[in-house]
């Protein structure tokens, strides 16, 4: 089996709204040159052509850690006990109390 899109071609003129005429290479000679628009699809460069900045390596700023100490719990929503590999897990579901300040 052969690709469908197996590589660009140039476009020497568009027939009305819905066909296209393209340069075809000596491989596909014996095809017609004319085909409908929902055949083509666009083409993309490949490598360093399309994105030439894509080599460049960029760093995370410093990762800063804040610590958030939970209120009193208001009320729980949702409590369930989940089964995973064996082992039973709690999960809960709790709204807190804003932090009076």
């Amino acid at each position: 089996m052969r690709d469908s899109f197996v590589e660009p071609f140039t476009i020497m003129k568009l027939i009305g709204k819905n066909a296209v005429d393209v340069r075809l290479t000596e491989e596909f000679s014996r095809k017609h040159s004319v085909f409908p628009v929902s055949l083509f699809k666009p083409y993309f460069q490949k490598g360093e052509d399309r994105f030439p900045s894509s080599n460049k390596t960029y760093t995370a700023q410093d990762i800063v850690e804040v610590e958030v100490s939970p209120g009193p719990v208001k009320n729980i929503i949702k409590a369930r006990q989940l089964r995973l590999n064996g082992k039973t897990r709690e999960n809960i579901c709790q709204r807190q109390e804003p932090n009076s300040r």
